[in-house]
């Protein structure tokens, strides 16, 4: 079995930080704690919890009772905010079989096949919000 991966790594734990987050039903989260259920290398989680901050996301609360908090309410992040603020651009704006000549005017030979699946897995991530994320799982 195969499969092409259009999202990071970075996008990938980042995705998962917030959606374990928003699943908990702790409203504080440690680092270390975060390290421990996700196995997330420690440097690569802080550097991400920090961009996840800078983003604003999420904020650090200082101190020996410390950890990490959501700034903004469930249903006012979507996956495509994460995305984009983890990412920079669109990746779904890429080419599906990494050819860096595949452009509008010349497109591979995926391109128009590529384009009503890429359309529908932008909706969706443009409409799912963590709060979604988390009524599925209480289901």
């Amino acid at each position: 079995m195969w499969y092409f991966m259009i999202l990071t790594k970075t996008t990938e734990y980042s995705i998962r930080i917030l959606s374990f987050m928003a699943l908990s039903d702790e409203k504080l989260f440690s680092a270390k704690y975060l390290h421990e259920k996700l196995n997330i290398p420690q440097r690569y989680l802080m550097r991400l919890l920090t961009s996840l901050s800078k983003s604003g996301f999420i904020k650090s609360i200082q101190g020996r009772n410390g950890g990490y908090v959501f700034v903004k309410n469930l249903d006012q992040i979507n996956v495509s905010d994460i995305i984009k603020a983890v990412e920079g651009k669109n990746p779904f704006n890429e080419c599906i079989l990494g050819f860096e000549e595949c452009l509008f005017e010349k497109p591979c030979p995926m391109h128009n096949l590529w384009a009503d699946a890429r359309e529908t897995i932008l909706k969706t991530f443009e409409s799912t919000t963590l709060a979604d994320l988390r009524k599925q799982q209480l289901v």
